[in-house]
């Protein structure tokens, strides 16, 4: 049940006055002064003061800064006329040493000549002329912006104080603070994620777009019924659980800290000010960021990543925008192979958002269709998988490469001259999977086969041939070679059954591991479909003209997540300092992207090894029978000029 209508009507300072008054009414202020931004306050002593001034700049998400008192100081001008910190909160938490002793009314006690003993021992602690008091943002301020985008709130459609979590995720620490992020969750329609993260998106003072989507225990939340703060919100039917950081984190901080007295606001009970929820900017503005197309560009969009478990990705417009262009570009088809009847949209930006979630990453290639020749393996597929493992590794990833047995020795040295030519800055481990029993699949993705422990979060296969209906394994001329080829197709059947392993094949003609996602399409439309078609799915499915183009689109893909401020907000749950890239990181991306050298180098380096062209059978500086340059080395440009926005020929 909602608060009363009357006070709902109310203007802050009205109701700071009600609250002076310690109106019974008023117990917490969700749902009150809509239109306005609400506040966490901290209250500490003055020697701690700059710390923790640096802890909420380095952790901007749950801990927004909205102002800091100066020492003594009771009243806030930019944030609210006539007020009174002492008194204009339904409750306050006063700790001692860290610990909670005592939630009051008032402050004002504290700030009074001692006389009871208890005064007299609180002085003790400090005076309140030593207290600086610290105005954070609050997600109550983003409420009255959601209903009127016709989303529900369900805390204050059910009359409930909003739940509030203590996740597993560390705060950036700063002097003697260091705690744990606490976040808020509020259940959302799933076809209203994207309003919900535009509207709180748009209202950084409120904590901002939210930090995390979906399973609460990939926050280390084990039991939603079980809040640590607040009080518990019911799921709707069709609801997903939303995460927003949260300034109770701050009363964490108090806790860690272990100062000898400190005040805080009471969960739930904020302070009002009267400062509208739309404020585009804080009270002191930061610099321009450009114009108001710019800053639309970089509203997130959300995207569902993963079913087990639930996981939902941010992106901004800009950043998918140009996603969707490498996508359209890696669909060109000058093979002429039909390739754009496989298209699905969206498989690469989905592919790319959970491959930058992901910490363990296992790739495998390799498509023996020259059975008759030694190595019986063709061009496509390498160079995209070299490329992948380039880009995974400067991201800070594990990269794992699994390879057929009969090619291990052949794929080891090719790893190892493209670290000798710098094309890979490290070797990569090289491994192979047999089947020598039923649980070999569990074995080889997860430690000691426990599905709560996998290796590996992401496999990615690329022109990796794929296992048919028939058991067989088939080239695009329909000819078998399952002879020369290792079950790697059961990792990937395996995988689905196992929470937390996300699965991608990259293709150009069906027969990939991966593509049976697409079964019925590659069976109706490609030459050969009802024989070669794979019947082993992925969960994302990138179909291109040639596949390596596939891999040079995730490698600009996770590029331009990882410089896309929203993703990178979402990722770090809004920790860290917002918008900053190092410079020296940003080269080494940069420096990670393909290029045409470096593609020129590592065909040249397959070619060599007697790895011949796809289509034509040709040892040559071709790839499915289309010459590097123009052809390749083009394709390779246009998805850097996509991605750095210039021409970019040889980085």
């Amino acid at each position: 049940m909602e608060q009363s209508n009357h006070l709902n009507s109310l203007s802050p300072a009205e109701l700071r006055l009600l609250i002076r008054q310690e109106d019974p009414r008023i117990s917490t202020t969700t749902g009150l002064a809509n239109g306005y931004q609400q506040a966490n306050v901290v209250i500490l002593p003055n020697h701690l003061a700059n710390d923790f001034e640096v802890f909420c700049r380095r952790n901007p998400a749950p801990l927004p800064l909205l102002y800091r008192s100066q020492s003594g100081e009771t009243s806030c001008p930019p944030l609210a006329r006539n007020a009174d910190i002492r008194t204009d909160i339904s409750q306050y938490y006063v700790y001692e040493a860290g610990c909670l002793v005592k939630s009051v009314s008032s402050l004002q006690s504290y700030s009074a000549e001692p006389r009871t003993a208890s005064e007299q021992q609180a002085a003790h602690h400090g005076s309140w002329s030593d207290m600086v008091c610290f105005y954070l943002g609050c997600s109550f301020g983003f409420e009255g912006q959601l209903k009127k985008a016709g989303i529900p709130v369900r805390n204050v459609e059910q009359g409930t104080n909003v739940s509030m979590y203590r996740t597993a995720v560390p705060c950036i620490p700063a002097g003697v603070f260091s705690c744990p992020l606490v976040v808020t969750m509020r259940p959302v329609p799933a076809g209203m994620l994207d309003a919900a993260v535009e509207v709180t998106h748009l209202n950084p003072l409120a904590h901002g777009a939210p930090v995390h989507i979906g399973d609460p225990a990939l926050l280390g939340i084990q039991d939603l019924s079980r809040p640590n703060y607040g009080g518990q919100v019911q799921l709707q039917p069709g609801d997903v659980p939303v995460f927003w950081a949260c300034g109770v984190t701050a009363i964490e901080a108090i806790i860690s800290s272990k100062p000898s007295l400190a005040f805080s606001h009471s969960p739930g009970c904020m302070f009002l000010t009267d400062i509208p929820d739309s404020s585009p900017s804080s009270p002191t503005p930061p610099p321009s960021e450009g114009s108001t197309d710019h800053n639309r560009e970089l509203i997130p969009f959300c995207f569902l990543v993963s079913h087990n478990p639930l996981l939902y990705s941010l992106a901004s417009q800009r950043a998918v925008a140009k996603i969707r262009q490498l996508e359209t570009i890696i669909g060109e088809d000058p093979g002429q192979r039909g390739i754009g009847a496989l298209f699905v949209q969206d498989e690469l930006l989905r592919s790319c958002l959970a491959l930058s979630h992901a910490f363990s990453v296992a790739i495998t290639t390799g498509f023996p269709t020259h059975y008759m020749h030694s190595p019986p393996d063709e061009t496509d597929g390498p160079p995209g998988a070299i490329a992948m493992a380039t880009m995974l590794l400067s991201l800070g990833k594990r990269v794992t490469m699994v390879t057929d047995s009969r090619a291990l020795e052949m794929n080891r040295a090719i790893i190892d001259e493209a670290v000798r030519t710098g094309v890979l800055k490290t070797a990569i481990p090289l491994v192979t999977f047999e089947d020598s029993g039923p649980d070999s699949a569990l074995h080889f993705l997860c430690h000691h086969g426990d599905p709560s422990k996998p290796r590996y979060d992401h496999l990615v296969a690329i022109e990796r041939t794929g296992r048919a209906g028939d058991g067989n394994y088939y080239n695009m001329r329909g000819v078998n070679i399952k002879h020369l080829v290792d079950p790697i197709d059961d990792l990937f059947i395996a995988a689905k059954d196992i929470p937390g392993i996300i699965t991608t094949g990259i293709g150009d003609g069906g027969n990939e591991l991966g593509m049976g996602k697409l079964k019925e399409k590659v069976e109706t439309m490609m030459p050969n479909g009802s024989l070669i078609a794979c019947d082993v799915p992925a969960d994302y499915a990138i179909t291109a003209g040639v596949s390596n183009w596939g891999g040079y689109a995730v490698v600009c893909g996770l590029y331009l997540l990882h410089t896309c401020p929203s993703h990178q907000r979402y990722r770090k749950k809004g920790l860290g300092l917002e918008n900053t890239i190092p410079q020296e990181q940003l080269q080494d991306w940069t420096a990670n992207l393909p290029s045409v050298d470096k593609e020129e180098s590592i065909l040249s380096t397959l070619v060599r090894f007697g790895i011949r062209s796809g289509k034509t059978g040709h040892l040559a500086m071709e790839v499915d029978g289309l010459t590097f340059h123009p052809t390749h080395s083009d394709i390779i440009t246009r998805l850097l000029e996509v991605t750095l926005g210039c021409t970019t020929p040889n980085l």
